[in-house]
């Protein structure tokens, strides 16, 4: 499928609720108790995304096809998971085979919700989750290290430039913080040994999710939970959503018209899910291309950077391996032109070899001869 993002976060928290309303489906078992999700559910979620539909309507596509992310909601983490509490080893197993991580931080005061920590305090929830990740990260660290300290006094070359990488990742970890926070001060070899080779928790990109009671709709600014959520993540550089979990699943269970009067109603311009998967393509990393035509109008996935060549391999293996070049055409100039044909006439679709790197929002046309 791609590119993921693992919901994760105490129990009772809001997760599977959100999931719920991010895959309109009830596939998560929502219930006022811990462990109510236990196996990992996905949701293979459309990136919304109106330059799509633009394209589609000017081109008289006669289908459109957008593009998706997927979700995958994770049981709640409690204390002691990397010690095999709760469901422990299960959730991080999950959480390692994830590409991002989407916290999800109580910010609503209820009394019929009961906390697993007794109180409501977003950032301790936050702290108990990063620390569960940090022991199973320094146990898989120190087992390295035991390994390669062996071949490196042989003078083993190659295990001795791991030692250097194992320990400034152990400096961090036994101060118990994330390597997310200290991502831009290490070499990006060493950043990619903790992601490539040790699969490493907490090098993962990370966005919170303050879910908020409904009183607090349209703007949260005056939570005090929420504002320390925004300190806490602006520290690291990690983006914030505010939402309210119930009313997103209020929202996904209801028509289209329905939908346009209660967001009135609570001030929004549109559900705030949008942020969150918005939030999570750019976490990620991600942007998009289309393909336009009469027959259809489709949107792409591809990590940013990615060569024309390679983008056309989404597509079809064929387009990668017989690339010749690439008609480009940039979606601001699009819209300046009204159509594809009207662009090409302009003079405004570019040619691009194979060491072009596509742009989001780019309409390709590939040619290629196999």
């Amino acid at each position: 499928m791609g590119f993921n993002l693992g919901i994760v976060g105490l129990p009772n928290v809001g997760k599977s609720t959100l999931f719920n309303a991010l895959t309109q489906s009830s596939k998560a078992q929502s219930a006022n108790y811990p462990f109510c999700t236990i196996d990992p559910n996905v949701g293979v979620v459309e990136v919304p995304d109106p330059r799509l539909k633009e394209i589609a309507k000017r081109e008289r596509s006669a289908k459109i096809t957008p593009t998706y992310i997927e979700f995958v909601d994770i049981a709640g983490l409690v204390k002691g998971a990397s010690k095999g509490e709760g469901l422990g080893n299960q959730f991080l197993a999950h959480i390692r085979e994830v590409d991002a991580i989407a916290m999800v931080l109580r910010c609503f005061e209820d009394p019929n919700v009961v906390h697993v920590e007794g109180s409501v305090d977003p950032v301790r929830d936050a702290q108990i989750v990063d620390l569960e990740l940090i022991a199973k990260d320094l146990e898989t660290v120190d087992k390295r290290l035991e390994k390669v300290s062996k071949s490196a006094k042989g003078g083993d070359k190659k295990a001795k430039e791991e030692i250097q990488h194992l320990t400034k990742i152990k400096e961090i970890l036994d101060s118990l913080e994330p390597l997310r926070k200290h991502a831009k001060d290490l070499p990006s070899e060493t950043i990619d040994y903790a992601k490539k080779v040790l699969f490493l928790l907490t090098v993962k990109p990370i966005m919170y999710i303050a879910n908020v009671g409904e009183e607090d709709l349209p703007d949260a600014k005056d939570n005090p939970h929420v504002q320390r959520v925004k300190e806490m993540a602006k520290e690291e550089g990690s983006p914030v959503v505010v939402l309210c979990a119930e009313i997103e699943a209020q929202l996904a269970q209801i028509g289209e018209e329905d939908r346009a009067e209660l967001l009135k109603a609570y001030g929004l311009s549109e559900p705030s899910l949008h942020k969150v998967i918005r939030e999570g393509y750019k976490l990620l990393d991600l942007i998009t291309f289309f393909t336009a035509g009469e027959k259809e109008t489709r949107a792409w996935t591809v990590k940013r950077g990615t060569k024309a060549p390679q983008a056309g391999g989404k597509i079809h293996s064929d387009f990668e391996r017989g690339f010749i070049c690439a008609e480009v055409i940039s979606y601001e100039d699009y819209i300046k032109a009204g159509s594809l044909s009207k662009a090409k006439e302009m003079g405004l679709v570019r040619l691009e070899g194979k060491d072009y790197e596509v742009q989001d929002g780019d309409i390709i046309y590939f040619r290629f001869n196999v």
